[in-house]
C-alpha cells in the first residue's frame, strides 16, 4: 500500500509542460540542488489548464479483473507496489522493493497535442542486503509518451525507460529493473486468489468517506528470477512476494503527515495486511486490517481493534529521522511482533517523488517463533523536500 499521494501531486504540478528526455533526465539528477526560481526558468511557460476533475472512489463498485489488474488513468493517482524476500543459493536473504507510480499532471485532458503531458511515471526500486547494511535504491520518473513510459489499461503494462512489469495473460508477473545501483529480473506467479482490501476493495483512509482507495493485494507470489547490485553479480534467488495495487483521487485527509503499514506473507499460507495513519502528534487517525487464514478465511478490522505500539526505534545518520523498527501490532486478539532484517532500510527518493522514508524487509514473530515475512513502510518521520 502506498501513501505518496500528496507528495506525487506537489511534485506533478511541476510537469505541466513538455520536456525532452534529456532534460527530464538532467533535472531528475540536479532537483536537489535547483531553487524553484532555477527550476521554473528551465521549463516553458503552459498554455492555462482547465479545472481538473479527478473520478470519486465511492463504495459500492466492485472490482472487476482483468480490467483492474491495469491503469485507471481517470484516477489523480495510482501505484502497483511488490516486495518480497528471495534467497541465493547459499541461503542468504534479500529484500526487494519496486513500485510504479501513475499520477496525472493537471493538464487538460481534451488537449490534443501528442507533446501535453497528461500523465507521470515515476519507479522506485531498491534491494535489502546486510551484507551492505543499507537500502541500495534507485529512481527515475518520466511523462507518458513517445514511447518512453507508460501505464496501460487492461492489464498490468507499464513501462519506464528500461524498467518493466508486466502481467501475461496467465497472470504471471515479469519485472524487470536496470540501473548501475541494482538489476532486478523476477517472475512473481500467483499461488493463491486475489486478496480484496476493505469493503470490496473500497479502502477508507479516514472517517470521511470520500479518503479512500480502491484496494487489492496478490500475497504468497512465487518469485525467481535473477538479483544482482553494486559490487555482486547477478545471482539466481527464489522466494516470495506481496503485490499491492491501489488508485485514488483523495486518499488522505488533511491533517495526516504519515503512516505505517505491513504487509507479510505468513509461513502457513497465511497472509496479513494492516496500517495506520498519523497526525502531528502521532496518535492514530484511522487503521485497518486484513488477514486471510491458512484456510482462505478473511476477517477485517476496524481503526479502534489496530494498535501500532514501537518496541525498537533507529535514528538515521543521514537525516536525523527516529523511526520505530521494531513494533508491536495488535488487530483484535492476535499479536504480531515485527523486526527488521537490517535497521538502515530509509529510502531517500527526493529526486522523485521528494519523500524520505523507511521501508524494509521485516520478520513477523510470535512466542520468539518466526511465523511470516513482509515488508513495513513508514512515512512521515522526515519532512518532505522543500523547493
Amino acid at each position: 500500500m502506498r501513501f505518496i499521494l500528496s507528495l506525487l501531486l506537489s511534485w506533478s504540478s511541476l510537469w505541466s509542460s513538455p520536456l525532452p528526455s534529456s532534460l527530464s533526465s538532467f533535472l531528475s539528477r540536479a532537483l536537489p540542488v535547483l531553487s524553484l526560481v532555477s527550476l521554473l526558468s528551465l521549463l516553458s511557460v503552459a498554455s492555462p489548464a482547465a479545472a481538473q476533475v479527478y473520478a470519486p472512489v465511492t463504495p459500492g463498485a466492485a472490482l472487476s479483473f482483468p480490467r483492474d489488474y491495469g491503469a485507471h488513468p481517470e484516477f489523480r493517482t495510482e501505484w502497483w507496489y511488490v516486495t518480497g524476500w528471495v534467497e541465493t543459493p547459499d541461503q542468504r536473504p534479500l529484500g526487494f522493493q519496486v513500485t510504479f507510480f501513475r499520477t496525472r499532471t493537471g493538464v487538460d485532458n481534451a488537449n490534443p497535442s501528442h507533446f501535453s503531458p497528461r500523465q507521470l511515471v515515476i519507479g522506485h526500486a531498491a534491494l535489502s542486503d546486510p551484507a551492505v547494511g543499507r537500502l541500495v535504491h534507485d529512481e527515475r520518473s518520466a511523462r507518458e509518451g513517445f514511447s518512453m513510459a507508460w501505464a496501460r489499461p487492461g492489464n498490468t503494462d507499464l513501462k519506464l525507460d528500461d524498467w518493466r512489469m508486466v502481467r501475461d495473460a496467465n497472470g504471471v508477473y515479469r519485472v524487470t529493473i536496470r540501473s548501475n545501483q541494482l538489476t532486478l529480473e523476477l517472475r512473481l506467479k500467483p499461488t493463491q486468489a486475489v486478496l480484496v482490501q476493505g469493503q470490496g476493495g473500497y479502502s477508507r483512509k479516514g472517517p470521511s468517506s470520500r479518503h479512500a482507495s480502491y484496494y487489492y493485494s496478490e500475497p504468497q507470489l512465487q518469485v525467481s528470477g535473477t538479483v544482482g547490485r553494486a559490487g555482486m553479480a547477478a545471482t539466481a534467488v527464489t522466494g516470495s512476494a506481496w503485490l499491492d495495487h491501489e488508485w485514488s483521487s483523495e486518499a488522505l485527509q488533511p491533517d495526516a503527515v504519515g503512516w505505517d503499514w505491513v504487509g507479510a506473507n505468513l509461513d502457513d499460507g497465511g497472509a496479513l495486511m494492516a496500517f495506520q495513519i498519523r497526525d502531528r502528534q502521532g496518535g492514530k487517525l484511522w487503521a485497518h486490517s486484513t488477514v486471510r487464514d491458512k484456510a482462505g478465511k478473511v476477517t477485517h478490522y476496524g481503526p479502534e481493534q489496530i494498535t501500532f505500539t514501537p518496541q525498537t526505534y533507529w535514528t538515521s545518520p543521514r537525516t536525523q529521522a527516529t523511526y520505530p523498527v521494531a513494533t508491536t501490532i495488535t488487530t483484535g486478539s492476535q499479536v504480531w511482533m515485527i523486526a527488521p532484517l537490517q535497521p538502515d532500510q530509509e529510502l531517500d527518493s527526493r529526486r522523485s517523488t521528494g519523500a524520505v522514508y523507511w521501508e524494509g524487509a521485516v520478520t513477523i514473530q510470535r512466542g520468539g517463533r518466526r511465523i511470516g515475512r513482509g515488508y513495513l513502510e513508514m512515512t512521515g518521520y522526515v519532512e518532505p523536500m522543500k523547493l
